[in-house]
C-alpha cells in the first residue's frame, strides 16, 4: 500500500490518465504487477525507483508504445490499449515524449529535428513550420540554433532541442524519461526550470521518470515510488522526505541495503 493516507487530486471523478490493474512481464520477469494509477489534468507526477524496476516501461504503456498483458490504459475515458494502430497514431499527437538520450536525428539540423513531427502531421506550410520551430526553440531558450547539427550541440542543448520537438504539436501531456541524465547540476537545473515553465505556459500534464532527487523536490506535485511491480509510496514531496518507510528512506539517503550488499558480494 502507498505510504500515506491523505487525500490527493487522484480522487477526481474524471482523471486525464488511468492505469487499471496493469500487468506486464517480459518472459519470466514481472515488471508491472497490478499497477493502478490515476492522474488528473494539470498535475506533475514524478515516478522514482531503482534502475530496472519498470519506470520507463510504465510510461511507455501510457503513450501506447507498449501494450499491457492484462489491465486497462485509459486517456480521457478512452481505452487506448484497445484502439486501432491508426487511432493510436492520432492520439499520440496529444503526447510529447522526451527520451532519455534525447534521440535526435543526427542527419537533421536542430530546426529540422524540431519540425519533424509537424511535417509528419502534414497540416502546415513550410513557413508555418519555420515559425512554430522558432517559437518552440525560443520557449527552451535556443532560438537561433536552427541550422546547427546535433554534433555541434552540448548535452544540455540536445536535451532542450529534444524538448522543443516534444512540444512541437502542443501536447496535452509531456512524458519525461530521465530528463537530467548525463547533465551537470547546473544544466540539470535548467531542465527542471523548463519543466516548470512548460507547465505554466502550456498548461500541460507532466509525468517525469527520474533518479534525480533535485528534480523530485523542485518540480513534483506528487511523487510515486515503484518497487517490485507496484507503487510503495504515493504522496507529496514533503511526505516523501518525511516518510518512515525504510525502502523510501534508503532511496532518498542513497544507502545500500543488506540485500544490495549481499548481491554485490555474490557477483564478485
Amino acid at each position: 500500500m502507498p505510504d500515506h493516507d491523505s487525500k490527493h487530486p487522484t480522487d477526481s471523478p474524471t482523471p486525464l490518465i488511468e492505469l487499471v490493474d496493469v500487468y506486464k512481464a517480459f518472459k519470466t520477469q514481472v515488471v508491472l504487477n497490478g499497477v493502478n494509477l490515476s492522474i488528473p489534468e494539470g498535475q506533475t507526477v514524478v515516478i522514482i525507483g531503482a534502475s530496472g524496476v519498470g519506470k520507463s516501461v510504465l510510461i511507455k504503456h501510457i503513450v501506447g508504445l507498449l501494450q499491457p498483458d492484462k489491465g486497462e490504459i485509459v486517456f480521457r475515458g478512452q481505452r487506448i490499449d484497445q484502439i486501432s494502430t491508426a487511432a493510436l497514431a492520432k492520439l499520440r499527437r496529444r503526447f510529447g515524449y522526451l527520451f532519455q538520450l534525447s534521440a535526435l536525428f543526427d542527419s537533421m539540423t536542430a530546426g529540422e529535428n524540431v519540425g519533424f513531427p509537424i511535417r509528419q502531421d502534414g497540416s502546415k506550410t513550410r513557413d508555418q513550420i519555420d515559425r512554430i520551430v522558432a517559437k518552440k526553440l525560443r520557449l527552451v531558450g535556443l532560438d537561433g540554433i536552427q541550422s546547427k547539427m546535433p554534433s555541434e550541440l552540448s548535452g544540455g542543448q540536445k536535451k532542450r532541442v529534444a524538448l522543443a520537438r516534444a512540444i512541437a504539436l502542443d501536447p496535452e501531456v509531456i512524458l519525461y524519461d530521465e530528463p537530467t541524465t548525463g547533465l551537470d547540476p547546473v544544466r540539470a537545473d535548467v531542465i527542471n526550470e523548463l519543466i516548470l515553465r512548460l507547465k505554466k505556459t502550456l498548461h500541460v500534464t507532466s509525468i517525469v521518470v527520474t533518479h534525480d532527487l533535485s528534480t523530485v523536490f523542485k518540480v513534483a506535485d506528487r511523487v510515486l515510488m515503484l518497487m517490485s511491480g507496484d507503487f510503495i509510496f504515493d504522496g507529496t514531496p514533503d511526505e516523501l522526505r518525511n516518510s518512515d518507510e525504510p525502502r523510501v528512506q534508503r532511496f532518498i539517503s542513497g544507502h545500500a541495503s543488506d540485500e544490495d550488499i549481499l548481491e554485490l558480494d555474490g557477483a564478485a
